[in-house]
């Protein structure tokens, strides 16, 4: 950092932050927030305040200022976007210039009346009414309102209709109603259980199931566009693009949510990580993540007792309502413990769930910094466990064939060493034996002869073969393996390409690794490598098929000849197009009589 210098925790903070969108807090020397901000990457934002001078005066000031960082990770920018006012409301801090000044969202509101109404606001009032957002646009807030009128006859009178108002026969019909927005609730046209059907089918929208809504414009969409009214049909996709991209509203912000405290896990077999988020007023106040290494099995519900103590005692958090993924195995009688299934708090446990997650990778990254190494050995040890190996692969081989309809069989051999492709190791074969477009026969082929020339040759042997395929051409494998000796002293194991299946031999059931699994990503780039590998070469041998051993076949023209016709014709087929005095031109009349003749013989 040439022109900030820091401490070197808070550059290592930086070095390691993820490239997610988040909100990020800076601290004083004296533990003071004097900074919130959001960012679409972390990373990238955080990082461009150490790296340069900064023209304004004040943001020079702020850099200088700042101590200590935190972050917290969100799934969206407009959840960091969110999350950022809220955190600017409670600290309050003092290089927030612009935006103290407390710029309200906008909101959808579902009265609380008889007949209720739906529209936009920027104020809460606390009269019973039914708060949703807030919408980072106010464009997005009135799609979703024009809509719902589209959908459902929702008043939009100022009137206090109640059942009182309609007896006294008050009300008069409006152009709405003539319309078709309104039912005539002023008239008694329709009852006020009636209408709250509606207004349920709103609020389920309004929550973010917005299923039903999707499906009616695109339908309309349709619509419009077979009866070629395009333009119509332009202006529903713009409100339906506007409506997909804000359709979901803030997992951080919520009127409904004051004050609750949250523990998400990410359980990693040996290591447990715990996030704890204390949320006040719908806002992330506190965030800190614990890690927890079993000992002797503990459940998750044990340590998140654990978790529960060390975060009372530490931060001195006294717990009312706690969001778990699953309770605690000790009693805590004033406590209530939630488990949600979906809703604003699911939503809350999943962002803790994500930033125990994110805490996971950071530390690894940090343990890799300090060590290139750590993520070898663990990767290998991740592969060993999942291919039931006996030692960890360092050294892998990877088999593929490649044939059009039987023609210029071939097959590759590519070669990975400590997880990453060993290049000078690859290996292309021609086969030999085999006859027709046969896969088992050729993968047989093929090891028989890669494994009897490596023991002739005293090289080291793989600890792990993937070829590509099912259990066809794995048995195929198993039997070149057993034929040559080497059955039990190489791990063998198959790869199908529809669901990425392994196979493992005398197993007909496959194995299905996560899809996130490191192990998983090193095969498949085997198997993506032997694929390229093998048709680069069966292509280069049809190619030389094809043009070269069409003028080899030609007594008196050498190789000087044929490149001369083929660097000035560029295929054999431009060369059986032109006439003799044409390629006399080139390689003059005598030679050009040989090829010409030759190749209209053909």
């Amino acid at each position: 950092m040439p022109k900030h210098e820091k401490s070197p925790q808070l550059r290592e903070k930086i070095a390691i932050l993820p490239d997610t969108p988040g909100v990020y807090t800076y601290y004083d020397t004296e533990g003071t927030v004097i900074y919130v901000g959001k960012a679409k990457n972390l990373k990238r934002r955080v990082s461009s305040y150490f790296n340069r001078t900064h023209d304004s005066v004040r943001t020079n000031l702020l850099v200088r200022a700042i101590a200590d960082m935190t972050y917290v990770v969100v799934p969206t920018e407009q959840d960091a976007l969110n999350l950022e006012a809220s955190m600017i409301k409670e600290y309050k801090p003092r290089y927030n210039v612009l935006l103290k000044d407390d710029k309200s969202y906008p909101w959808i509101v579902v009265t609380k009346e008889t007949f209720p109404r739906v529209f936009m606001t920027r104020q809460r009032i606390k009269d019973g009414s039914k708060y949703y957002g807030p919408y980072t646009e106010a464009g997005a807030a009135r799609a979703v309102l024009e809509l719902i009128k589209e959908l459902y006859p929702i008043r939009s009178c100022r009137h206090n209709i109640t059942p009182e108002y309609v007896s006294r026969g008050k009300g008069r019909l409006c152009l709405e109603y003539h319309l078709k927005r309104c039912k005539g609730c002023c008239t008694g046209l329709i009852k006020a259980d009636e209408y709250a059907r509606y207004i349920e089918s709103v609020k389920q929208i309004l929550r973010g199931d917005t299923s039903e809504l999707m499906q009616y414009l695109r339908d309309e969409m349709g619509n419009l566009a077979s009866q070629m009214r395009f333009e119509e049909a332009h202006e529903l996709k713009l409100k339906y693009n506007l409506i997909e991209r804000y359709r979901a509203k803030s997992v951080i912000v919520s009127q409904v949510i004051d004050q609750v405290d949250v523990f998400g896990v990410e359980d990693d077999g040996k290591e447990v990580f715990v996030n704890y988020m204390h949320v006040r007023r719908g806002a992330v106040v506190k965030s800190v993540t614990l890690e927890f290494k079993r000992n002797l099995d503990e459940s998750v519900a044990t340590i998140i007792g654990y978790a529960m103590n060390e975060i009372s005692t530490t931060i001195g958090a006294d717990y009312d309502e706690v969001i778990v993924p699953e309770p605690p195995d000790v009693e805590m009688p004033d406590v209530t413990f939630t488990v949600p299934q979906r809703g604003d708090k699911a939503k809350l446990l999943e962002v803790s769930q994500r930033n125990a997650r994110q805490y996971k990778i950071d530390m690894l990254k940090h343990l890799e910094k300090q060590n290139p190494e750590q993520r070898l050995d663990r990767l290998m040890e991740r592969m060993k466990a999942d291919f039931r190996l006996s030692e960890e692969p360092r050294h892998i081989e990877c088999f593929d064939n490649s044939n059009i309809q039987g023609t210029n069989p071939v097959a590759s051999c590519v070669v990975f060493r400590n997880g990453k492709p060993s290049k000078r190791d690859y290996r292309h074969f021609n086969i030999k034996t085999v006859i027709g477009p046969d896969d088992f026969a050729s993968m047989k082929e093929v090891l028989t002869r890669r494994y009897t020339r490596l023991m002739e040759e005293g090289e080291g042997l793989p600890q792990l073969i993937v070829v590509d395929g099912g259990k066809g051409q794995l048995s195929a494998a198993v039997e070149a393996l057993e034929a040559i000796g080497l059955r039990g002293k190489i791990a063998v194991v198959g790869i199908a390409k529809r669901l990425e299946e392994i196979y493992f031999p005398g197993d007909s059931v496959p194995l299905y690794i996560d899809k996130n699994s490191e192990s998983l990503r090193v095969v498949q780039h085997l198997r993506d490598e032997a694929h390229r590998f093998g048709i680069t070469h069966h292509r280069n041998r049809r190619s030389k098929g094809q043009t070269v051993s069409a003028l080899d076949s030609i007594k008196g023209v050498g190789e000087k000849t044929r490149i001369a016709l083929l660097s000035h014709f560029k295929s054999l087929k431009r060369l059986k197009e032109v006439d003799l005095d044409t390629i006399a031109e080139i390689i003059g009349p005598a030679k050009a009589s040989i090829v010409y003749n030759a190749l209209h013989e053909q």
